[in-house]
């Protein structure tokens, strides 16, 4: 049998309606519930799937709306009594829960002083209306909200670009700013990338891939599905990406989107060519035409991005005098110097392997070498360098003598035959030569990669910590460290091949939000437990629709209050 119940002024929050309908409806002797608002759309829905009757038609958008199908009247009444019983269950819940809440915006803003970011999660016919007091308010906004029109979307975008504001979304599911959850966001180690997202599991997946590669994240800003469209323009990601160019915490910038409007495209890496920062632009379903324009890197998938932005973690803080423009390799691997020639070869557009390695010289172009210091002709009469490090070790001091030198690049390898220590090998060295050629007016940038595993005797860690506490930066591979050591020198090419300009300013209210946010969450509470939980800084707006959600009435109201 079908039976519909209304219960006048009980406005609850949609997604909970909906988890408490499909709750309801794995009832025994159930065979389908529907928990609604009685708002025009939803009463539309109820009369479709079969719930139609007077006492639907005469609901208001204000009034709690139930279609229960069961087996029998009991099972329908026990349905509706249910209902009740679970919805004044979450709101003791509610009522006994730690989590601030007020509801009014005025209260929020009283109760959190400070406030820089409102998270909003309303119906989607409320969301521009609401989002829009928040922006007049002077709070940066994320709208989890969908549903809401593109028109309103340019209009709200406009509205905070004019008053120096950063709006999310709408249809944001995913950012996390200075480690703080908002939305759908996994729980990864913090760390100097900073994503830019147009999308919301894109942007979860490139944070999972950079934590898995032992990096972290300093912001993810979630710009909304439609920013790059062309009617939107790509307001947030142009004005997020001047805001992590600016930021201290941040040194690599990964864009995932998927493909823009051509014009849009062209005016977000215009704007990216102009960053101080090097950025790895995602465009989904985009084959890339070229791996890279200027400090603009260009890959076709997530763990592509992931993985050139760990390669070029660290890259945008390397200042070399200007005459530094070439790389060292010394190796103790035969292989593995050949493998960083060819990537070399690949990533610096040098000329074709010639196949003559004499010397053990696996590459001599443009200034940047590699040599295998296992090959036959330093190994005549003493020990592999695997077994007796001091042949590369003596060969160190020389490259930081070296004027030209901006990298060096090495490998350490661990295992059964090869010395007890191979970092300590080199660490001592590194760390002289570095601040010897500190002293001279150079910085010359150490990259190191470690073949070896954590059962090894060496210690895989140990031998990590000694090289980085030498100032060795440690990559995930031996191609990882030459690509990032390659990435090192086009970065600062390319920053002194282009013209001195000043960066616009980024809004105090943005550079704020970066800082930390605090945030007030209008709409699903889970959403602020879960900042909460972090400990940090959030107020709930226990909200509803003005005028008893009615739209014409509601939208006269916010013209009244806002005169």
């Amino acid at each position: 049998m079908l039976k519909t119940v209304v219960k006048p002024n009980l406005y609850q929050d949609s997604v909970a309606l909906m988890v408490l309908s499909r709750k309801l409806s794995d009832l025994e002797g159930v065979s389908k519930v529907s928990v609604m608002m009685g708002t025009p759309a939803n009463k539309d829905i109820l009369r479709n799937t079969g719930f139609g009757s007077a006492e639907v038609d005469a609901a208001q958008p204000g009034d709690l709306v139930l279609g229960i199908e069961a087996d029998d009247e009991a099972t329908a009444d026990q349905v509706a009594a249910t209902a009740l019983e679970m919805l004044n269950n979450q709101s003791s819940a509610k009522g006994a829960s730690s989590l601030p809440r007020v509801r009014s915006l005025h209260r929020a803003l009283d109760k959190l002083p400070g406030a820089n970011v409102a998270l909003v999660s309303v119906p989607g016919e409320h969301a521009a209306a609401q989002t829009r007091e928040l922006l007049e308010s002077g709070l940066n906004v994320m709208v989890f909200s969908d549903n809401v029109s593109v028109d309103d979307e340019v209009c709200l975008k406009r509205l905070a670009d004019e008053r120096g504001l950063l709006m999310m979304g709408p249809d944001c599911g995913t950012s996390a700013i200075a480690g703080v959850p908002l939305a759908f966001v996994n729980s990864t180690r913090p760390g100097s990338i900073g994503i830019v997202g147009a999308s919301g599991t894109g942007t979860q997946e490139v944070m999972s891939q950079v934590d898995r590669l032992g990096l972290g994240t300093s912001h993810a800003v979630g710009v909304g599905g439609r920013d790059l469209t062309a009617p939107v323009g790509g307001t947030t990601t142009l004005a997020a990406l001047r805001a992590l160019d600016d930021d201290q915490a941040t040194d690599t910038i990964v864009i995932v989107s998927k493909p823009p409007a051509p014009e849009v495209r062209e005016r977000v890496v215009a704007a990216a060519q102009q960053l101080t920062k090097p950025v790895v632009a995602l465009f989904l379903g985009e084959r890339p035409e070229v791996e890279r324009e200027g400090t603009v890197w260009f890959v076709a998938t997530m763990a592509e991005a992931a993985e050139k932005a760990v390669e070029l973690a660290g890259c945008s803080r390397f200042s070399p005098a200007p005459g530094q423009r070439t790389i060292r390799g010394l190796y103790t691997g035969g292989t593995l110097a050949g493998e960083a020639a060819m990537v070399l070869r690949q990533e610096l557009d040098l000329p074709a392997d010639d196949g003559n390695h004499a010397h053990g010289v696996q590459l001599d172009a443009e200034g940047h070498r590699i040599i295998d210091l296992g090959d036959d002709e330093y190994t005549q009469g003493r020990p592999h360098p695997m077994i007796d490090p001091s042949s590369r070790s003596e060969r160190i001091g020389e490259v930081f003598d070296d004027e030209s030198v901006a990298v060096l690049l090495l490998d350490v390898v661990l295992g059964h035959g090869s010395t007890e220590d191979p970092a300590g090998a080199v660490a001592t060295e590194v760390r002289e030569g570095i601040e010897r050629a500190r002293a001279a007016g150079r910085e010359v940038a150490v990259v190191a990669s470690l073949c070896g595993t954590a059962q090894d005797f060496q210690d895989l860690e140990a031998q990590r910590r000694t090289l980085q506490q030498a100032g060795v930066t440690v990559l995930p591979s031996n191609a990882a460290a030459a690509r990032h050591a390659a990435g090192l020198v086009q970065l600062a090419a390319a920053r002194a091949a282009r013209p001195e300009q000043q960066a616009a300013p980024v809004p105090p209210a943005v550079a704020d939000l970066l800082a930390g946010p605090r945030v007030v969450n209008v709409g699903l509470a889970g959403f602020a437990e879960t900042i909460a939980a972090q400990e940090q800084a959030v107020v709930q707006w226990t909200w509803q629709p003005l005028a008893g959600g009615d739209a014409r009435l509601s939208s006269l109201v916010t013209q009244l209050m806002n005169r």
